[in-house]
Order: C-alpha cells, then structure tokens, then sequence
C-alpha cells in the first residue's frame, strides 16, 4: 500500500467532514490514522478556518470546501502526472 501524502490526507478529512459533519473517532478510523496525528490535521484544518468544531462535531466550511476543490484539482494532476512517468520506465 502507498504512502499517502499530507495533501491526500487533508482533502480525505475535509471529504469525510462534508454532510452532518464528523467526529475525531470516525475521522481515525475512516482514515486509518492515530489519534495524535488525526488531531493535529483537525487543529490545523480548524485554525485555519477549513473546518468549524461544533460540540465534538468537525464541520467544513465555505472556505473548506473551496480548499477541499483545489486540493482535489492538485491530487489528480499529481497522479496523472505519476502515472505518465511511471509508464515512461516501464
């Protein structure tokens, strides 16, 4: 299994915080985290306004999901491009 990167790992929190939100719990589990790494990407998501704790509830916000979009845009342009060099080697 590969290494997700720091970006990966950001949109796939602000994905699962979309709807009625998510917890910490769900977000370890759904992304195969610890609780101390979960926690400091929902701390930094959250002092940097992508994301909004009501009660033990992460949301995202408007600015969240703008960012969840351009994290997204950024993702697949940096597989596409992978896979374009990985098909070179073979």
């Amino acid at each position: 299994m590969a290494r997700r990167n720091r970006l990966e790992i950001l949109s796939c929190i602000l994905d699962i915080c979309r709807g009625d939100g998510s917890s910490k719990t769900k977000v370890v589990y759904q992304l195969n985290l610890n609780f101390r790494n979960a926690g400091i990407y929902l701390e930094w998501l959250t002092e940097h306004g992508y994301l909004a704790k009501e009660d033990k509830l992460y949301r995202i916000t408007p600015s969240g999901q703008k960012f969840l979009e351009n994290l997204n845009d950024i993702n697949s342009m940096i597989n596409c491009n992978m896979g374009d060099v990985l098909a070179k080697d073979e």
